[in-house]
């Protein structure tokens, strides 16, 4: 399962889309909107995606899995306006030992916010607004 979707996004849809019986270890990596960055209070944001972007996150996840003994693997962005503690991304990925779950989920996250490409507007409490680049 990947995709970059407009809705509220479920952490149980995602974990169930790994779910898998040669697993031994299944990692889940949960992105949320927190009150703050760089020491300024936010009060909300807004991500932007390129139509392309879930080509990329194709891609990326492509790649983990050919890099790593990966049994299943999802990732899900949201787009849109987002509130403080809303869900922005998740990943998960499934492999036969724990650490290569870590160490897969670890560069599926890694990549999607380097290479995939999806903008974040930030909305400050003094009413500042910033544009940050998928990669932070």
């Amino acid at each position: 399962m990947l995709g970059i979707r407009d809705q509220k996004l479920s952490v149980d849809e995602v974990l169930a889309a790994v779910g898998d019986h040669a697993a031994g270890g299944t990692t889940v990596f949960i992105g949320t909107v927190r009150d703050q960055d760089h020491g300024k209070p936010v009060t909300k944001l807004s991500y932007s995606a390129h139509p392309g972007a879930e080509a990329e996150l194709r891609r990326v996840a492509e790649k983990v899995a050919a890099d790593f003994p990966v049994t299943a693997l999802a990732a899900v962005h949201r787009v849109g306006d987002l509130e403080l503690g809303d869900i922005a991304v998740v990943v998960a990925v499934a492999c036969p030992h724990r650490g290569e779950a870590f160490a897969a989920s670890r560069r599926l996250i890694d990549d999607l916010k380097s290479e995939v490409p999806i903008w974040k507007n930030q909305l400050f409490a003094d009413g500042s607004t910033e544009w940050v680049g998928a990669c932070e």
